[in-house]
């Protein structure tokens, strides 16, 4: 059936309060806790709103717990009979947008929920209020219930002789745990420590306790710069539950930020997430803030206040925008500063923190040509050299060699160091990245990943007539290794004890395993992997003609146990390198370990007539 214009009609959508309450409870909010805040919100909001009005009002604002219910009391701008039935009673409603447009940027809340979060925890919400706008009207009630109903009535004037709300829950059965007075105390201490009111909390012994805790301990005045560090020391103990290597005052004024970044004391992992804990004028906000720094500053944990920054919806988070990527920049570069400030006037401090978190420098210094040039004197590299910094290195090494593994470093390094062959570790978090900017930073060095024939040009050749004496027996070794992609070469190399180095990089990894997959494929991807092979240099096995167990198998004058042995020397070089083992690879180590096995128990002699 067509409905004409003349048959539509308008009609409002009707609300169900206990749908909407569980749907807060359980996917807005994180926890019922969040009712305290919002009762400190609305009555710190209700005060900001009478001081705009008369800035000579007084500022009352009691919480109390008995237990049976919870009472907010506040000096506030009140309400008028109409301002309870549009504001109280209508979704999304708020007087801070409703007009106060002008000075919305005092208040806490801006969303509109308002007293509706309460409803997490509380069966009935009675509101008794009296405007401050309008002194002259009698006190207003409004009592609703979890069921959606509500009611309003006008009281006698000596209900309520003062401006101001009073707002009183009781507690729904179930919830009576997030009402007891010393869980309500301690979440309104934690809530609203920093609020710029001052706020009073009463349990059942009737002793008025305050709340919040001004300035916050980074605003307050110490006698001695000692006496700060201890305080915020504390603070941070508190807080976050250890003792800080440093703190780092985050003070931006064109931020809208003040506060402190501590130093963990000990290393953590990139790749966590951190945890910071941000105020929006002077209300806690969040605990577990994790975009709110660079992602490189992971070695610090946060505490600010800021009245910039916008929250989102269940005003548990922030919102990710461009104000917050504009603060997110401000804080990274406080902390670039104050690690450029330990550079050049704390080099003890400065040593001790680069002891523990030289990983989140490296990370910054990637993107900081600057810092990094700053860093080159204190960030430590593994090296060819041993632990050093990378401004030493340079200065011994202007040709620096690097490798892409822990693994390959490890394997070069003895005889690197033994050869004057400059090589850093790249293999570990972010080191590759910043030998490769060593150039920017420093003149007259150069960079290059370690390539095997690097290593080879730097080991000391055998005599002519000595590898003319082994040319046999290198062209078996060449034979037995050449289906595995590996050439063979002799050299005189220190240590001793190293019998063979397998060395490749990364093009003759990937021609291996080109090589590798056109084994395995159809006809048609066969041709295809066929046409891309290239003339990229091949893997290496380097003998050492300074080692004895080399010298007696090339004097082995049998040819296949030579060749078996010189596959054992290439399987003890890959494990060695710690490299994955090919099928292929697998396959020859298994063949030499069961030849040499064979050759070792074969009888070397017939079996005489009287064994038999």
């Amino acid at each position: 059936m067509n409905l004409s214009a003349s048959d539509s009609s308008v009609n409002t959508f009707q609300v169900d309060l206990r749908g909407l309450v569980d749907l807060l409870s359980h996917h807005l909010y994180s926890s019922p806790r969040v009712y305290v805040r919002e009762l400190l919100q609305n009555a710190v909001d209700a005060v900001t709103a009478r001081l705009a009005h008369d800035p000579a009002a007084p500022v009352a604002i009691r919480l109390s717990a008995t237990g049976d219910a919870v009472v907010m009391e506040d000096s506030g701008i009140g309400l008028t009979s109409e301002e309870v039935h549009s504001l109280l009673a209508t979704i999304g409603r708020s007087s801070k947008r409703d007009g106060l447009e002008s000075a919305r940027r005092e208040f806490l809340g801006q969303f509109g929920i308002g007293l509706l979060a309460c409803f997490v925890v509380a069966r009935q919400i009675r509101v008794v209020s009296r405007s401050a706008r309008r002194p002259e009207e009698p006190p207003v009630e409004w009592v609703a219930s979890d069921d959606g109903s509500y009611t309003v009535r006008t009281l006698p004037h000596d209900a309520r002789t003062e401006p101001g709300t009073t707002v009183r829950l009781e507690p729904r059965p179930g919830a009576e745990e997030w009402t007891d007075p010393e869980r309500v105390r301690a979440l309104a201490r934690d809530f609203g420590s920093l609020l710029p009111h001052d706020v009073t909390f009463t349990g059942p012994d009737d002793a008025a306790r305050p709340l919040t805790e001004r300035p916050a301990v980074w605003d307050r005045p110490y006698p001695t710069p000692t006496a700060r560090r201890v305080a915020l020391a504390g603070h941070c103990a508190q807080v976050f539950g250890f003792t800080p290597l440093d703190s780092i005052d985050l003070d931006i004024p064109l931020a809208g930020v003040r506060g402190v970044a501590y130093v963990l004391p000990s290393a953590t992992s990139p790749a966590g997430r951190a945890a910071h804990r941000v105020y929006l004028k002077g209300m806690l906000l969040t605990e577990r803030a994790d975009n709110l720094l660079p992602d490189w500053a992971f070695f610090v944990r946060v505490v600010l206040d800021t009245d910039t920054l916008r929250p989102t919806a269940s005003r548990e988070h922030l919102y990710d925008d461009e104000t917050l990527a504009a603060v997110r920049d401000a804080l990274g570069t406080r902390i670039r500063a104050w690690l450029g400030d330990l550079a050049a006037g704390d080099p003890e401090r400065l040593a001790a923190f680069l002891a523990v978190h030289h990983l989140g420098v490296k990370s910054l210094a990637r993107h900081d040509a600057e810092l990094f040039s700053l860093m080159l004197s204190w960030l430590p590299f593994e090296t060819s050299d041993g632990r050093v910094t990378l401004d030493e290195f340079t200065r011994a090494h202007p040709r620096v060699h690097f490798t892409r593994t822990v693994e390959e470093f490890r394997q070069v390094a003895p005889i690197a160091a033994a050869h004057g062959l400059g090589v850093v570790n790249g293999g570990y978090t972010y080191d590759s990245d910043l030998v490769a900017l060593l150039p920017r930073v420093r003149d007259g060095v150069t960079v290059a990943e370690l390539d095997a024939g690097a290593v080879t040009a730097h080991l000391d050749p055998v005599g002519p007539a000595e590898e003319l004496a082994l040319a046999a027996f290198l062209a078996t070794a060449r034979t037995r290794l050449d289906p595995l992609g590996c050439d063979v070469a002799l050299r005189a190399f220190q240590p001793v004890s190293v019998p063979a180095l397998f060395l490749d990089d990364r093009e003759a990894r990937h021609e291996r395993d080109r090589a590798e997959a056109e084994e395995g494929a159809d006809g048609l991807w066969s041709d295809i992997l066929g046409a891309l092979r290239g003339s990229a240099p091949r893997a290496r096995l380097v003998l050492n003609h300074n080692n004895p167990l080399v010298r007696r198998i090339a004097g082995i004058t049998d040819t296949d146990l030579a060749g078996t042995a010189v596959e054992s020397l290439y399987g003890q070089a890959l494990l060695m390198a710690q490299r994955p083992l090919r099928p292929a690879d697998t396959s020859l180590l298994n063949r030499a370990f069961l030849g040499l096995l064979e050759w070792a128990t074969h009888p070397t002699t017939a079996p005489s007539e009287g064994d038999q």
